[in-house]
C-alpha cells in the first residue's frame, strides 16, 4: 500500500522532496574558504550598520536565521547584544565560531534548520536575515513569517536582505508554481518591493531600499542586487515606538 499524505506536516515534507536537500548543498558550498564568494568577507551588512547609527536597533537579544559564517553575528555582539545564530551548515558555523573565538566574542550558533528551530515566543528585540529567505520555497514561506512574527517582542524589528528580481546577484523571476514545475529555485528566489511588502503586510514597514553597493575597502558589506528591508511587528495595544516609512 503507497504511504497516504495525512497531515499537513507530511505535504511539507513531500513538497520539501521535491527540491534540493539543503544540508549537504550547504556544507559543499562554505567548505572552501577561499572561494572568490562577496559574503564571505568578515563584514556586517552596511544596512545593519546604518539601523545601529540612526538609533533603529538598540542592543538587545537577536536573533539571526541562516546565519552563515556569523559576520553580520558577530556584529550584533560587538554592538553589546546577546545573539542566538542558526544555520543548517556545520561548515559555516565552524568558520563562524572560529571568527567568534579569534575576538572572544559569545554568539550562541546553533546548527539545525530554521524551522526545526525550538520556538520562544516573544524572546527577541530583533529577528535578522540576510539572504535566507529567498531561499525559502513558498510552501514554507508561512512557516518563516510564523517563525519571524512569533520570536519577536511586540514592537521588535525585523530586518533582511535579499534578491533583487532580475537582480545583478541573480533573483530568479519564476512564479512559486514553476518552482514545482522545475523542481528548483533556480538559485534563489527574486522579489520586488511590492512583493515584499505582500508577504511582510502583517508588519508595519519602516524602510525598503536597494542595498548600497560598498567599495573594497570599506569596513561593511554592500553590494548591488539586494534588497534592504526593516519592519517592525505591531503592538497588541498602542501605537508604535517607532514609525517611519521611508520606502514610498
Amino acid at each position: 500500500m503507497k504511504e497516504m499524505i495525512q497531515t499537513h506536516d507530511d505535504l511539507l515534507d513531500m513538497l520539501d522532496d521535491l527540491l534540493r536537500e539543503p544540508t549537504a548543498f550547504w556544507n559543499g558550498f562554505y567548505a572552501d574558504r577561499d572561494r572568490r564568494i562577496p559574503f564571505f568577507v568578515n563584514k556586517p551588512d552596511e544596512n545593519l550598520v546604518q539601523y545601529f547609527e540612526r538609533g533603529l536597533f538598540a542592543p538587545g537579544h537577536v536573533l539571526e536565521l541562516g546565519c552563515g559564517p556569523g559576520r553580520n553575528a558577530l556584529y550584533f555582539a560587538r554592538q553589546g547584544c546577546t545573539v542566538t545564530a542558526v544555520d543548517l551548515s556545520r561548515e559555516s558555523l565552524d568558520w563562524a565560531r572560529e571568527r567568534a573565538q579569534e575576538e572572544q566574542l559569545d554568539v550562541d550558533f546553533i546548527e539545525r534548520n530554521i524551522f526545526d528551530f525550538p520556538l520562544v515566543k516573544e524572546a527577541y528585540d530583533i529577528v535578522y536575515d540576510s539572504g535566507c529567505f529567498h531561499h525559502i520555497a513558498p510552501h514554507r514561506r508561512r512557516d518563516y513569517l510564523t517563525l519571524v512574527t512569533d520570536s519577536l517582542k511586540d514592537g521588535g524589528h525585523f530586518a533582511l536582505t535579499c534578491f533583487i528580481e532580475g537582480g545583478e546577484l541573480g533573483g530568479s523571476d519564476i512564479s512559486d508554481w514553476e518552482v514545482y514545475r522545475t523542481r528548483s529555485l533556480n538559485g534563489g528566489l527574486g522579489f520586488t518591493e511590492e512583493k515584499l511588502r505582500l508577504v511582510f503586510a502583517d508588519f508595519d514597514v519602516i524602510e525598503i531600499r536597494p542595498m548600497l553597493m560598498m567599495p573594497a575597502s570599506a569596513t561593511t558589506f554592500g553590494r548591488t542586487g539586494l534588497w534592504t528591508a526593516v519592519f517592525q511587528k505591531k503592538h497588541d495595544n498602542g501605537p508604535l515606538l517607532y514609525k517611519k516609512n521611508v520606502a514610498t
